[in-house]
């Protein structure tokens, strides 16, 4: 399975991030418009407060793994609609360990194809935080 890259925005990172910390609205084209209106649909969570499972799968994310599952890396669909709408393909799910878990558990990372555009999971899509890399 080949991985999408992480790819870099800086422009429209920045200009969503001034949006979240300031307040405000984005008017920037492209995707980080999306995820900006859909921004109070999704809620956040600092890095330093997700589990140290999903610090190993974002560290695993970022090397490019390998990954402990065969779903890892697989398109996710965004089904549930609460993610901002982008063609398909422009997510990707991960798993996170759950300890004690017989299975795969319910905890996911969903990565988009903005820099650091990723979301963490720990209900299986039934809520979603944006990850702030930043605290």
């Amino acid at each position: 399975m080949t991985f999408p890259p992480r790819t870099t925005r800086f422009g429209a990172t920045a200009a969503l991030l001034s949006a979240l910390l300031i307040g405000g609205t984005v008017t920037a084209a492209g995707p980080a418009t999306a995820a900006s209106t859909s921004a109070a649909a999704v809620g956040d969570i600092c890095y330093s407060d997700l589990p140290s499972q999903a610090h190993d799968t974002l560290d695993l994310i970022e090397s490019g793994g390998p990954f402990p599952y065969s779903q890892d890396g697989a398109v996710f669909q965004n089904r549930e609609g609460i993610l901002p709408s982008h063609s398909t393909g422009y997510y990707h799910e991960y798993t996170v360990k759950t300890p004690g878990s017989a299975t795969r558990g319910a905890r996911r990372i969903v990565t988009g194809q903005a820099y650091q555009e990723d979301y963490y999971t720990a209900d299986h899509y039934a809520s979603f935080d944006l990850v702030d890399h930043g605290c």
